[in-house]
């Protein structure tokens, strides 16, 4: 705080609010729906050039890699910022402005998490901020939903960029500090059966009426485990199946997360919806009086590993005294971000705020307020200095 340099950085990130209101506008413009972000990709790679990067580019699953060398390039320390939002393609993403209040799906998270890194890379060429690590800034994919953090997997497989911290930006509130990463399993369950008319094949296995079963015996068993304890939570999403109002389904599908970052709850909540599924596929060819048997098909469609390894580390240190250098007292908590996988590595890992104030993540009402949103970049700034200079 005392370098002139970080002064004079401070200030500019404050004189970039309007410029940073312009982009936001229009990267939530861009739509970036599950699996499409290419679009956006290739917009921030063009803006981060232009802010003076020059090792720039688009790797094999989509992710935007930048490069800022350091003094001497012995560690790497990874910022990074999901370029994804939940919302699918034909979602209207046009932004309306209320006041200091801008409405539009997907325009807290995480739009204004990539604002806040091409914030950071820029302010840092412009004043000359060095470093002895080297930065890598990174737009990844495949946060959200489905696409089980495919593009930080993609950074840490074998042969992968050398990464020995890493600083995510996701989440709202400004003192909010991710150190612990929540894990999920999830499971796209599909009841299978013969089908038949509604009448004429009553007292066939019924795809649905096992499919409903299986939800009311794993909300039971789900519930006693997650009423005491450490956090963990279960939720069926979404589900469907079925071709008329008087057909009986051939098929019953449903998807379900659970979540914790106690490991052993989550294995509990495992072992809890696989019993309560064989229990209702059994309850319900059982009772069957006509037709064959039900079958059960189980697919993981997403695995988020859990992991907390950070608040021993210098980056622990230097980002709660950046927060109390601003003001803040760290909220320190566990969530499911792109941190779960150095997290679960024992790499060093944390989720900072992208700033301002977002509201009503993943609904279509989607909004995020202009207030102090300066204030996390700062923070931001200082932390990735500290942790980048550590001789």
């Amino acid at each position: 705080m005392e370098d002139p340099r970080v002064q004079a950085a401070f200030a500019e990130i404050e004189a970039m609010e309007q410029t940073n209101i312009d982009r936001l506008i229009a990267y939530t413009e861009t739509p970036a729906p599950p699996f499409e972000e290419s679009v956006r990709a290739q917009l921030l790679a063009k803006d981060l050039k232009s802010g003076g990067l020059s090792d720039v580019r688009i790797d094999e699953v989509g992710n935007v890699l930048a490069r800022r060398p350091g003094r001497t390039g012995v560690r790497t320390v990874a910022v990074v910022a999901h370029i994804d939002t939940v919302f699918p393609a034909e979602t209207d993403v046009t932004v309306r402005k209320e006041g200091n209040v801008y409405h539009a799906p997907g325009i807290g998270d995480n739009t204004r998490g990539l604002i806040a890194m091409l914030s950071l890379a820029e302010v840092m060429e412009s004043q000359g901020l060095t470093t002895e690590d080297d930065i890598l800034f990174v737009g990844s994919v495949g946060e959200e939903g489905l696409g089980d953090l495919r593009g930080v997997r993609h950074l840490f497989r074998e042969g992968g960029p050398r990464i020995d911290s890493f600083i995510a930006i996701d989440g709202g509130s400004v003192n909010r500090l991710i150190t612990a990463g929540v894990g999920s399993n999830r499971y796209r369950v599909t009841f299978n059966g013969p089908g038949g008319h509604s009448y004429g094949a009553f007292g066939s296995a019924h795809p649905h009426q096992a499919l409903a079963d299986a939800i009311t015996r794993f909300t039971a068993a789900g519930r006693e485990i997650t009423q005491t304890g450490l956090k963990s939570t279960f939720s069926v999403g979404r589900i469907g199946g079925g071709t008329s109002i008087n057909s009986i389904p051939f098929s019953s599908w449903m998807e379900v997360d659970m979540r914790s970052a106690d490991t052993v709850k989550l294995d509990r909540l495992d072992a809890a919806l696989r019993k309560a599924l064989q229990e209702a596929l059994d309850a319900e060819n059982a009772q069957r009086s006509t037709n064959d048997a039900l079958t059960l098909e189980i697919t993981s469609v997403g695995k988020r590993p859990a992991g907390r390894n950070s608040e021993n580390s210098s980056l622990f240190g230097f980002v709660s005294a950046a927060m109390r250098e601003q003001g803040l007292v760290p909220n320190v908590m566990a969530s499911s971000t792109d941190a779960n996988i150095p997290l679960s590595l024992g790499i060093p890992a944390i989720t900072m705020s992208r700033g301002g104030i977002s509201r009503n993540a993943h609904a279509p009402n989607e909004s995020w307020e202009n207030t102090d949103a300066h204030i996390a970049v700062q923070t931001l700034l200082l932390t990735l200095l500290a942790e980048a200079n550590r001789e």
